[in-house]
């Protein structure tokens, strides 16, 4: 059996969240149009002090309920300290509130992901695409969770996507890479390693992939009888000590 080498299974695949707009400054902090966020509460969550960031998100709320971005601040600070059922309530919520962001929904898709539910986080993941097309990480994760579901086809397509959009990134060149393996297109998977190596020859996930793609002498028919999936641990898809996928975002 051909047996790509695996590297450790991230548990969070990625957090993106767009902090472009302080809880205060947004048009939906209030139904009045006040501002609610103080400044230590977004300078807790951009110094990445997330118990303190959380306290203060939440004594915002318990004042003013209806901040759809408090909301999302606080299932984001949720999310970086381990608490998935909390981080996915307030992004409900935020979204019930009337926020409706690529980012929200990349995380919320992200969140579900976490959790296995792939039905909705490929709802979340595929609104996250909608509402924001031109942004990579949406359609590198859509595809992830694709892959994870066995729609291959809607994965390879999302992953093509993205690495369209992110030619430089060597994960997404990897990823399409092993998903082309996992289709029963040996051919595909070794031009695109062959390819990465040459943007990123210090990636070693692809150089290891592609020697042991090319040792193996396998045709196209014998790769579509072997269960080549993510659970095996037969693929590399990142270095050893990366934990995340998609790049994240502030």
């Amino acid at each position: 059996m051909l047996r790509l080498i695996a590297a450790l299974q991230p548990n969070v695949l990625a957090i993106a969240l767009a902090l472009l707009l302080g809880c205060g400054s947004s048009n939906l902090a209030s139904a009045a149009g006040d501002e609610i966020c103080n400044l230590n509460a977004d300078q807790a969550l951009g110094l990445e002090n997330y118990p303190v960031a959380i306290a203060l998100h939440q004594q915002i709320l318990q004042a003013h309920n209806d901040n759809a971005l408090a909301h999302y601040h606080l299932g984001f600070a949720y999310s970086m300290t381990g608490r998935t059922s909390d981080e996915i309530n307030e992004y409900l919520s935020a979204v019930r509130l009337g926020l409706h962001e690529w980012d929200l929904f990349l995380n919320l898709g992200l969140a579900y992901l976490s959790q296995n539910g792939l039905p909705k986080a490929i709802q979340s993941l595929q609104t996250a695409v909608l509402l924001g097309p031109d942004h990579s990480e949406s359609h590198f994760n859509l595809a992830l969770a694709y892959e994870r579901n066995d729609q291959l086809s809607e994965a390879l397509r999302e992953i093509a996507t993205s690495v369209n959009l992110a030619p430089k990134d060597p994960a997404a060149h990897n990823t399409k890479a092993i998903i082309c393996v996992e289709t029963g297109n040996p051919t595909c998977a070794r031009d695109e390693w062959t390819y990465l190596l040459r943007i990123a020859p210090d990636y070693t996930p692809a150089r290891a992939n592609l020697a042991i793609l090319s040792r193996s002498h396998m045709t196209g028919a014998a790769l579509d009888s072997i269960s080549l999936g993510r659970e095996n641990g037969e693929f590399r898809r990142t270095d050893a000590d990366f934990s995340t996928l998609a790049m994240k975002r502030r």
